[in-house]
């Protein structure tokens, strides 16, 4: 359905249509068991806020943030699993699926005997990466407005903030997937993501942390994320601190993208 609905949707040309088709191929590869995939991505985050947002949540009770605002554990959790879902959907297509298409189907050689390049390749990639994620990010957002852990008006505003931060961690699977060697490489990135899912004010503040532990956390990606997508959620945004995480947001996205462009460049164009 939606290799359909896009090139009527797409009407542009030049890069950013070609950039398109991509995602349009990607579309169309999946039709087949689009709502099966669909639903399991996004079983996984509803799961961790069912079990840990409500289920523990009831023991934790509330929670006092640093700026003074009480609130209740699942709807502090909540964001940060909205957020870790944006990072875990992004990095799940652009690591291993994009590992696959370049390494092993040889999917990209035969694109690039047509007008596409490598970096519009990337940029489809991405496209197609999000336009998935943001379906997840959507249907989460409903679920936490049902729930009454946010309302319908912070909901809206946190959608995009979701949908940058998939951006970003797209952007960054695809840079460090061009320099994975085997399969084996995903170990070490399973552990990393692993542990920024654990350690980034996920499920306390990143105030309770020791300073040093606290400010290695509050340089990481994902923390950003939750930082921005937790504000706007719960209504303690601050401008100067969503500014900051929205710019770092933006930057490793934009730094992502360009050293996937070059590598691929580099490894097709030999």
């Amino acid at each position: 359905m939606v290799a359909l609905i896009l090139p009527r949707l797409v009407s542009f040309e030049g890069s950013a249509r070609r950039s398109a088709s991509v995602a349009e191929r990607n579309a169309a590869a999946l039709r087949s068991v689009y709502w099966l995939v669909m639903i399991s991505g996004f079983a996984e985050p509803v799961i961790y806020l069912l079990s840990i947002g409500v289920g523990v949540g009831a023991l934790v009770g509330d929670l006092t943030l640093p700026s003074g605002v009480v609130v209740g554990y699942a709807a502090f959790v909540a964001p940060a699993m909205l957020a870790s879902a944006a990072m875990s959907g992004a990095l799940s297509e652009t690591t291993f699926n994009f590992f696959g298409k370049m390494k092993y189907m040889r999917l990209y050689e035969g694109m690039l005997a047509t007008p596409v390049r490598p970096f519009e390749i990337a940029l489809g990639e991405l496209g197609w990466a999000m336009a998935r994620g943001s379906l997840y990010s959507a249907a989460f957002l409903v679920l936490m407005v049902a729930f009454d852990l946010t309302t319908v008006g912070r909901a809206l505003l946190a959608f995009p903030a979701a949908v940058l931060a998939g951006f970003a961690f797209g952007a960054l699977g695809l840079a460090l997937t061009t320099f994975a060697r085997s399969w084996q490489d995903f170990d070490l990135m399973g552990s990393i993501q692993f542990a920024l899912f654990l350690f980034s004010g996920t499920f306390v503040p990143a105030e309770s942390y020791h300073p040093v532990l606290r400010w290695i956390v509050e340089v990481t990606p994902l923390y950003r994320a939750v930082d921005l997508i937790r504000g706007i959620s719960i209504g303690t945004e601050r401008t100067l601190g969503g500014l900051i995480d929205v710019g770092y947001l933006l930057v490793v996205t934009a730094v992502g993208l360009v050293i996937a462009g070059r590598r691929m460049t580099t490894l097709l164009c030999k």
